[in-house]
């Protein structure tokens, strides 16, 4: 075999010369061989060259081997490229067959009107590309080359002989071009690239910020008092007044039991502490499961109340409105807010309500948010590194420093009398939480943020709750601009202040984010494949949109490995960001739908076992039912959600999504025959990118 040969062979064999090490793999067995470079006796010598001929043939058949099973490592890896291909195929051909258009989902918050418009828009950029694609491909091969320079002094000159009619139609498309369609298109992506500069700065001092809070150890210090407070009796000292905490939910069947059970494990005097379940579903069954449970919470002794409306106004706001305006909350100075799928540590309200004592002028206290299921898709991921960048620089920094932030709608405590003094709940906008931030902001009331305090929570598992979460949310600010910008200009502020609400907040990082992203990235760089006398500069498409996607994963470390497909999903998600916000800022009727974003209820099992822990034992007499918080019954319905669903789950796909993706790729395309080396890959993988999520083939269910 092999392996003795090379072991007689290294033996005998004097070594001489620069020695090569390869390593040999093969199924069967490996070895080391050394290959020898001729030595200067080799050379003194010639007859002691002869005697080492052999020991060069066995040296050259060692580097066949080497260079076969390379070969073989090489077949092998194609062919698995190839497999993985022809999957990608037959799933995207399945997902052609069963799947649902979004133009069927009868449930989407855009309105199909606008909807048919845009992507109307751009199905006809994209028939227009491949005319135009097909066209520069004949221009090509029948020697029409030349350079931007060339057809600068085109406009000037006549010097390209026109010898058929193809030459006389290409020649006036490309005097069109060069005359009338570069210029503008040149001032459009120069305004974006300045607008993306812009953002990118701000970006850049946000982070700065962040990294100065960090070197120096800022953080809000709440004043603390000795001595304690009894909570089952209400005996003792220290600071505990009266907290009001509200859990509003609609439909959230999947996630009402472990929301109600952290809240209600909450480390708190009983007798200052009142629980509101704000249910506004509308399926009967779940409001039979939500009552029964909070009624089993009440017999265990919580201080719990469930309330149902019955005329549902207003979404969130109009339920949080109502509870508001019961008789009893005159009583309490605080009200803490859950959604539906948080979870509070028990000592949730003993990290958050010593900020407000001795210190007036403090509205509201915000806490960060964390997530149980971060690591269950790509989808997840993605949307950690967003979420990650949004509570630890944009929320913290803007919280130090400014004492002002966008309340994010849960997880955080308000001070009832700057609910009250800034006109309360208002139903206007599907963003309320930024609402009365703004004008709590607006009356002089100062806001904190505690990085170190988390609250655990869901993120959207699949790419269809996802868009209408985002659709959602940047909808509303566009539409809420409109409704505060008088309000804003008329505020007895500072003009620094005002300067900050409108250009940054506002416009800056809510309506000049999307639109230069969808329109540079998605419009504008593929024009300039077919209008090549307008061009983006390399750093634009490559450096500067790697270096924010850079500072964005900073803090989300362990997210690094997905910097690129990040990136990618960024200018995807555009698409919807932008359609959302020329809806809010016109005020269309996509604007004005609130769909509750879908929950899967998952949590771990020792989250339960610390919960149900704590539970008194129930009454005797009690009968057990399905909504008690049994640890072995939360246990079965965990699993039972895990199990896979009979019920036919069908993906969908996004036309919008698919038709740019066609576009993207039908522009790199183009970008070859000009050797546009970073604009055609970037191109590609941007155009597979689309082609991926309008497939639906991101989230759960891939």
């Amino acid at each position: 075999k092999m392996a003795p040969n090379l072991l007689y062979w290294w033996e005998k064999e004097t070594h001489r010369g620069t020695p090569v090490v390869v390593k040999m793999e093969n199924p069967n067995n490996w070895s080391m061989v050394e290959l020898e470079s001729p030595s200067e006796d080799d050379f003194l010598h010639p007859d002691a060259a002869v005697s080492k001929e052999r020991g060069r043939n066995k040296n050259a058949k060692q580097l066949t081997w080497v260079i076969l099973l390379k070969a073989h490592r090489a077949a092998g890896c194609l062919a698995s490229i190839a497999a993985a291909f022809v999957s990608l195929a037959s799933i995207i051909r399945r997902r052609v067959v069963s799947g649902r258009t979004d133009s069927t989902d009868t449930s989407s918050s855009e309105n199909p009107a606008v909807k048919s418009r845009f992507y109307t828009f751009i199905k006809a950029f994209l028939c227009l590309s491949l005319l135009l694609l097909g066209f520069e491909f004949v221009a090509y091969f029948k020697g029409w080359h030349f350079g931007p320079s060339d057809l600068h002094l085109y406009s000037f000159t006549t010097g390209f002989a026109v010898r058929d009619l193809f030459d006389l139609v290409y020649s006036s498309w490309v005097f069109v071009r060069v005359e009338y369609l570069a210029p503008p298109l040149q001032f459009l992506a120069n305004v974006c690239i300045l607008l993306f500069l812009i953002q990118s700065l701000d970006r850049l001092i946000l982070c700065l910020g962040c990294f100065w809070v960090k070197l120096r150890k800022i953080k809000p210090i709440p004043k603390t008092e000795e001595g304690g407070l009894d909570l089952e009796s209400g005996d003792g000292g220290g600071y505990f007044p009266m907290v009001l905490v509200q859990i509003p939910m609609c439909n959230e069947k999947e996630v009402y039991q472990q929301s109600i059970a952290a809240v209600c494990n909450l480390e708190w005097p009983k007798s200052r502490l009142l629980i509101q379940v704000l249910d506004d579903s509308d399926d009967p069954t779940t409001q039979v499961l939500i009552r029964d449970e909070v009624n089993q919470w009440h017999h265990n002794g919580a201080n719990i109340v469930y309330r149902h409306r019955v005329i549902r106004d207003g979404y969130k706001a109009g339920n949080l409105k109502s509870a508001m305006n019961c008789s009893y909350v005159k009583d309490y100075e605080f009200v803490a807010i859950f959604d539906a799928d948080f979870q509070p540590n028990p000592d949730f309200l003993q990290r958050t309500i010593p900020h407000f004592k001795d210190n007036e002028e403090v509205g509201l206290v915000q806490a960060r948010w964390s997530f149980v299921n971060k690591d269950e898709n790509l989808l997840t991921r993605l949307q950690l590194i967003n979420l990650a960048f949004h509570f630890e620089v944009e929320q913290q920094v803007n919280g130090i420093f400014l004492n002002f932030f966008g309340f994010n709608g849960t997880a955080g405590v308000w001070r009832i009398k700057a609910l009250e003094e800034s006109g309360g709940w208002l139903e206007r906008t599907t963003v309320e939480d930024m609402d009365i931030a703004v004008r709590a902001h607006l009356n002089g009331w100062k806001f904190v943020f505690l990085n170190d305090v988390e609250c655990q929570c869901e993120l959207p598992e699949s790419y269809e709750a996802y868009r209408k979460q985002q659709h959602r949310w940047h909808s509303g600010p566009m539409q809420l601009f409109r409704l505060c910008l008088p309000a804003i200009i008329r505020a007895k502020i500072s003009f620094w202040k005002k300067s900050n609400l409108i250009f940054l907040f506002f416009l800056l990082r809510k309506l000049i984010l999307p639109f230069y992203s969808f329109t540079l990235f998605c419009i504008i760089l593929p024009m300039t494949m077919f209008v090549p006398e307008t061009t983006l500069p390399s750093w634009v498409v490559c450096y500067v949109p790697a270096a924010m996607s850079f500072l964005n994963i900073l803090p989300a470390p362990k997210s690094f490995p997905f910097i690129v497909p990040y990136l990618l999903f960024e200018n995807t998600m555009s698409v919807t960001k932008f359609n959302a916000m020329v809806s809010g800022l016109f005020q269309l009727g996509s604007a004005y739908e609130w769909v509750v974003t879908k929950k899967t209820g998952r949590s771990s099992e020792g989250d339960l076992a610390s919960l149900v822990e704590k539970l008194p034992p129930p009454p005797p007499h009690h009968q057990r039912g399905n909504s008690e918080p049994n640890l072995e019954e939360m246990r079965e319905m965990l699993q039972h959600k895990s199990s896979p669903s009979k019920k036919k789950k069908h993906n969908r796909i996004y036309t919008k999504e698919l038709a740019l993706a066609f576009l993207l790729l039908t522009a790199a395309a183009r970008s070859l025959l000009s050797a546009q080396g970073v604009h055609f890959y970037f191109l590609l993988f941007q155009g597979i990118s689309f082609l991926l999520v309008g497939l639906d083939l991101i989230g759960e269910q891939v």
